[in-house]
């Protein structure tokens, strides 16, 4: 923890967390600088994708030819395509991308340039298997070189 900031936990700012176990709550932390303001931290949006064995070019041919209308969106920091392990009959993919926090991610799924960049989505439904698993995370840490 930083010196000058306190720590507060709320579990019902999000609701309930989309889980097939009963009844989690999604719990965050809220920092708060010295002058009680809060503070907001780095968010990663990640989605992975079960890659059918065979379309892992056709895959990557999408993500890469598409536009995503990130460059235009407040608070879009960076995006990564990540290609993981193989398994038997498909290959792990992850999207990956850097937002300034929490409320511009959630702010960029109600625009216009989120409809835009995922208006094709369902047409490339053959290429996975089973639905894209969404994973948000709030930074707790970075470190860098010279930081």
């Amino acid at each position: 923890m930083r010196e000058g900031y306190s720590v507060g936990v709320n579990t019902e700012r999000w609701g309930k967390l989309r889980t097939n176990l009963p009844d989690h709550r999604l719990c965050f932390v809220l920092c708060f600088d010295q002058n009680g303001q809060e503070v907001q931290f780095m968010y990663i949006a990640m989605n992975r994708f079960r890659v059918a064995k065979g379309c892992e070019a056709t895959f990557e041919h999408v993500w890469m030819s598409r536009d995503s209308h990130l460059d235009k969106v407040p608070g879009f920091v960076e995006f990564h395509l990540l290609k993981g392990p193989e398994a038997a009959d498909h290959t792990l993919y992850a999207s990956h991308t850097v937002w300034e926090n929490r409320a511009t991610f959630e702010a960029w799924t109600k625009s216009e340039a989120f409809r835009a960049a995922h208006h094709k989505a369902g047409d490339n439904k053959p290429l996975y298997l089973g639905h894209p698993e969404f994973e948000g995370f709030e930074v707790c840490q970075t470190v860098g070189r010279g930081k």
